[in-house]
């Protein structure tokens, strides 16, 4: 199933226009939303995850007619949002089946099922009978999947789920994810660009509410081969050289020198040597060019 936006936004009453006038479309599988914070991908989640409405503009996933049918949406939906709250005496496996309950799966015996397969699948079996309120950030990250997992959701959503976790905790996280992406739609919202790398096989760039770039992070660093430059400057220079290049990262070496990134379609000067581009060149790439231009 397709997920169809169109010519979507949003306005707070503050003024601030978090969507603005967004087109895109999203098939089955990973699908990295990547932009930086106050981007306005919370506002496109909760947008498309039926718990705020925009000011204009559609929603279709399949036939369903997301903003006019929120509760056919919601049957077939998986949110997983950027921070969240559990009951503090209860157990994994209870909670579960709570959850369970309230959507729809009446059948004690059937939530036995699905709260065991979904335990399983994240990992938490073995804690089930734990207090969630005493999980790790990772262990709680990996209940959310569980929970969302209990519906048998066709479109899942994720905000900002690794920020805070430690390595470890990230990798099993993003594991288990890799492993319920495969048979339906994930959007997975992110700061964080070695998530997309590895997790997503199409990717779009955030910002200011506006869709920068749609691609793939395959094509996206093909499409910049022999156009990313790096030299290794003393951290005195660096001010200086800010003013001749247009550098996109700079990265502290051992002895205190720095490596420059720089986009160029030619050698900037005979001192930078070509490098292979990294998703992180495409992501600074896109933000520089929708920094307003200074007149």
């Amino acid at each position: 199933m397709k997920l169809v936006i169109k010519n979507l936004t949003k306005t707070y009453k503050n003024g601030v226009k978090a969507i603005d006038d967004l087109n895109l479309e999203i098939g089955t599988g990973m699908f990295g939303l990547l932009g930086p914070n106050g981007a306005g991908k919370s506002s496109l989640m909760r947008t498309i995850a039926t718990l705020q409405t925009p000011d204009s503009g559609s929603i279709m996933f399949g036939d369903i007619n997301v903003l006019e049918d929120n509760m056919s949406l919601r049957k077939v939906l998986g949110y997983l949002p950027q921070s969240f709250g559990v009951y503090p005496k209860m157990s994994a496996e209870d909670l579960l089946d709570y959850f369970a309950t309230l959507k729809g799966v009446s059948s004690k015996t059937d939530r036995q099922k699905i709260v065991k397969e979904v335990l399983e699948i994240t990992n938490l079996y073995e804690v089930r009978h734990k207090h969630v309120a005493g999980y790790s950030g990772g262990m709680k990250q990996r209940f959310g999947i569980a929970q969302l997992l209990l519906n048998n959701p066709k479109l899942i959503i994720v905000d900002e789920p690794t920020a805070g976790l430690d390595p470890a905790e990230r990798h099993r996280f993003l594991n288990v994810l890799r492993e319920v992406g495969t048979n339906c739609t994930v959007i997975f919202s992110t700061h964080i660009v070695e998530d997309v790398k590895e997790l997503c096989n199409e990717m779009a760039i955030l910002n200011g509410g506006k869709i920068l770039n749609h691609t793939t992070p395959q094509k996206a660093t093909a499409a910049l081969e022999g156009h990313i430059w790096k030299k290794i400057i003393e951290r005195d220079d660096l001010e200086e050289n800010e003013k001749l290049y247009s550098i996109l990262s700079s990265n502290y070496n051992q002895d205190n020198t720095l490596n420059i990134r720089v986009h160029s379609a030619e050698q900037p000067s005979e001192d930078f040597v070509a490098v292979t581009p990294q998703l992180d060149d495409v992501y600074f790439i896109a933000l520089k060019q929708d920094e307003p231009q200074m007149v």
